[in-house]
């Protein structure tokens, strides 16, 4: 299921109250939610110019809420403070309010999965991982994300699946990455969770 179709299956019927943190310099997803008839703030410090649309990181935006659902796609993993995000995005919630969230776990590479990077962009395993791990270094991984989640959220839905084909550019590769996932050749470092607030 394509990411704005995954959103949509997720949201109350309109004219809900949606929030999405980091919506990127496009702005698609926030685009499409707000075309399907929903009340849209998006956020991002680089964030396009627009009326749904506030150039602000998380912390700075004054919209006080509530919002029916919030939605974060490979946005939790940059914010410095991620415990304290969590929690601003609970409280910007109506109760029960609910957390969509697509995020990669970058620390679960172990050494097949390297391989199978190394080999999808040439290199040698080692030469991957070291890749991979220095451009991720700095960044929250798995643990993390899901023990932040879990402190304010009841997990509703929780779905691995491919994500190595997306830094790869290669979208033609996900099928061949969720086939290695599911014979257990290499990780599933991608995650689809969604959440309510508890």
């Amino acid at each position: 299921m394509d990411p704005v179709a995954f959103v949509l299956s997720q949201l109350p019927p309109p004219p809900a109250r949606v929030l999405e943190v980091g919506c990127g310099t496009t702005g698609e997803l926030a685009l499409a939610v707000d075309a399907a008839g929903y009340d849209v703030v998006a956020v991002d410090p680089r964030a396009p110019a627009g009326p749904i649309f506030r150039q602000v990181t998380l912390e700075e935006l004054d919209d006080e809420g509530p919002f029916d659902v919030a939605v974060a796609r490979y946005s939790l993993h940059h914010i410095h403070d991620l415990d304290h995000a969590v929690g601003k995005i609970a409280g910007l919630l109506r109760p029960g309010g609910k957390l969509v969230v697509e995020e990669f776990g970058w620390d679960r590479v172990d050494d097949p999965t390297a391989a199978w990077l190394g080999e999808q962009r040439g290199v040698p395993a080692g030469q991957a991982r070291a890749e991979w791990d220095d451009e991720h270094a700095g960044l929250h991984g798995y643990d993390d994300l899901r023990r932040a989640l879990a402190s304010r959220f009841d997990e509703r839905s929780f779905v691995p699946g491919p994500f190595l084909h997306k830094p790869l550019e290669r979208l033609e590769l996900e099928p061949r990455e969720r086939a290695a996932i599911d014979s257990g050749e290499i990780q599933a470092l991608g995650f689809r969770w969604v959440g309510l607030s508890s």
